[in-house]
């Protein structure tokens, strides 16, 4: 794991100092996030070392594109994965593989074995918990710096439609995070009906 812990002090670096600071959402703390729950939802589902090294490194890169630009993120995120991973000692095909496990946490999420799958998961794992508000209204505020605006009706109304369309591809996150997610959903409605009153 000493090509991860390496690739991971370079991209972290290149986070901490690189990103937009109107990121509120997907920032250093965004990455730190969904690698957190990449870590928990691995040792929960047993996997192997090389599978770790696979998930941590795409939670890691996932959202790098950011430096780069704001739409589209996953390619540009690839492309960065690309051009690092090699200076660590990832080969070509853990590189490719890496960079299609971050693709899939593209809207809507296609994950398309175990590994994506926690990747997906993780990269929505504040559904399920307490800062599910703090995290949403980040986001909110996020899409407003790049011109893509909500009023707080609308964002509610988009809000409860993602969250009923959602769901964990994984044992672990489904297990840990959707009661939780279903108890943000209906505050969520309840928000909604009192500024409709």
């Amino acid at each position: 794991m000493n090509e991860l812990r390496r690739a991971k002090q370079y991209i972290l670096n290149r986070l901490a100092n690189g990103l937009p600071s109107n990121l509120y959402y997907h920032g250093l703390e965004h990455t730190l996030d969904v690698l957190s729950a990449a870590e928990l939802f691995s040792e929960m589902e047993g996997f192997t070392d090389i599978d770790k090294i696979y998930l941590y490194t795409a939670a890691l890169f996932h959202d790098a594109g950011y430096l780069i630009r704001y739409t589209k993120n996953e390619d540009a995120s690839a492309a960065i994965a690309n051009l690092v991973l090699p200076r660590y000692g990832y080969d070509k095909e853990s590189i490719l593989y890496i960079n299609e496990v971050i693709r899939t946490t593209q809207m809507p999420q296609k994950p398309f074995d175990r590994v994506s799958a926690i990747l997906c998961d993780a990269d929505l794992d504040y559904l399920g918990r307490d800062d599910y508000f703090v995290r949403a209204c980040n986001l909110r505020k996020e899409l407003n710096e790049y011109g893509i605006h909500f009023s707080v009706e609308d964002w509610y109304e988009f809000e409860i439609d993602f969250l009923k369309k959602h769901n964990y591809f994984t044992r672990s996150a489904y297990y840990l995070r959707n009661e939780k997610k279903l108890a943000n959903l209906e505050l969520v409605i309840k928000l909604l009906e009192k500024l409709k009153v």
